[in-house]
């Protein structure tokens, strides 16, 4: 068989791995959001899961119902709930898990942070790890590379979906933590 020249297929990929510097705000406003929503939980990190959930909500309006879990002896996660996908009429509720990391924003989330919920997740469900702050590459890389179904949510898509929603400003993200999740030892 002489004469064939055989090309080779090729395909751009398609596997995402962002840059720390893609994951944080680049404005100076953006990160006062972040440092504004970090000192809001600071000292009760646990009460940034119900926070978290609805960041969620703006990035995701079709998320269903959600339970936040137990403050300890989570089983790895923070919270669990529905994503409704179809029409009203016939929805199909796919179950996913989500951890939340009140991280300050110039903290590194690890593969460590990120395991425990890959070890969690069950058949057909998909996970969510919202924080502050940014994720390494190797998190990223073992994630996207293994096929986890996990969405990484990190500070600049915080950031997005408060501006996307009507919070645009340090003002406008402080006064909705003071009416959605008050601080009981300020009272």
């Amino acid at each position: 068989m002489t004469g064939r020249v055989y090309t080779m297929l090729t395909a751009p990929s398609t596997t995402i791995i962002r840059k720390p510097a893609e994951q944080v705000p680049t404005d100076q406003a953006g990160q006062a959001m972040l440092a504004a929503i970090h000192a809001h939980f600071h000292e009760r990190p646990t009460d940034f899961e119900k926070c978290a959930v609805e960041i969620l909500r703006l990035i995701a309006p079709s998320t269903g119902a959600v339970d936040v879990t137990r403050p300890s002896r989570d089983g790895g996660r923070d919270a669990v709930g529905e994503y409704v996908l179809g029409p009203a009429a016939d929805p199909v509720k796919i179950d996913f898990a989500l951890e939340a990391k009140c991280y300050a924003p110039t903290t590194v989330v690890g593969v460590r942070d990120v395991s425990r919920l890959v070890s969690r997740l069950r058949y057909r469900n998909f996970g969510v790890f919202l924080t502050l702050s940014h994720f390494n590459a190797q998190v990223y890389d073992e994630v996207r590379q293994d096929g986890h179904p996990i969405a990484l949510v990190c500070g600049r898509d915080v950031v997005d979906a408060l501006r996307g929603n009507g919070y645009g400003d340090v003002a406008a993200v402080t006064a909705w933590l003071q009416a959605s999740f008050p601080n009981p030892s300020a009272a």
